[in-house]
């Protein structure tokens, strides 16, 4: 707990160099701890090193398969990239998941009739 209040304050402050550091050591001390791969992973993308992000984001699915935010982080990284199919898969996903995620739907729903076409 004291790691990831640090890990806030250095977000907080825009030391995103130290906010890794500080992640590194705790995913390496508990790599069990979920959320320390997901705040990793958050951080890799606001340095947008996306490559590491989604590395961080498969290591949260790998231990919690239903994490429903790592998958709307992978989907916010593959329309990044352009891939809007694979962003609209992992959107469904995690709409299944959590019927009730905010701007999910709205995304789906333009995701859909982009990569899908409108019903005539």
């Amino acid at each position: 707990n004291l790691l990831i209040s640090r890990v806030r304050s250095a977000i907080e402050s825009k030391d995103l160099d130290l906010a890794i550091q500080l992640l590194d050591s705790i995913v390496e001390f508990k790599p069990e701890y979920v959320e320390g791969w997901n705040q990793r992973a958050t951080v890799h993308y606001m340095k947008k090193d996306y490559t590491r992000a989604l590395a961080d984001l498969a290591q949260v699915l790998k231990r919690e398969p239903r994490h429903f935010g790592a998958l709307f982080g992978i989907g916010v990284i593959m329309q990044e990239f352009g891939d809007d199919r694979r962003a609209l898969e992992v959107y469904r996903r995690a709409l299944e998941l959590d019927p009730h995620m905010k701007r999910v739907p709205d995304l789906v729903k333009t995701l859909s009739e982009k990569v899908e076409g409108r019903d005539i």
